[in-house]
């Protein structure tokens, strides 16, 4: 069984920073894909960025140039960056993983609130 656990979010006034990072614990498992997602009250979860074993990234358009994810192997660790944030980035960010062959993980989520 695999535990994901993201961990940095909070309380941030529009155009500060804020960095999510995400542990996947468990054995005898080997992790593919890792991505961040986010879902706003009355909104659908959507993609925010995915980073691939090899490094390759994935943005949303709207965080583009904004955040930056980015992932540890030997810690099985991936982390979000967050940069010059908008109210309009608040939400509760899951992390989501998979191990091969394709399983997805979720965490529980963490809200980030950007607010003056």
């Amino acid at each position: 069984q695999v535990q994901v656990v993201e961990s940095g979010g909070g309380l941030v006034q529009p155009g500060g920073s804020l960095r999510l990072s995400c542990a996947a614990a468990g054995s005898g498992f080997s992790i593919t894909d890792m991505g961040w997602y986010r879902q706003a009250p009355g909104k659908q979860r959507e993609l925010v960025a995915t980073v691939s074993r090899g490094g390759r990234t994935d943005y949303d358009e709207s965080v583009k140039g904004r955040f930056t994810i980015s992932r540890d192997n030997a810690k099985n660790t991936v982390y979000l960056q967050m940069n010059w944030l908008k109210p309009e980035d608040t939400a509760v960010y899951y992390c989501n993983i998979y191990t091969y062959p394709g399983n997805p993980y979720w965490g529980r989520g963490t809200q980030v609130t950007v607010s003056s």
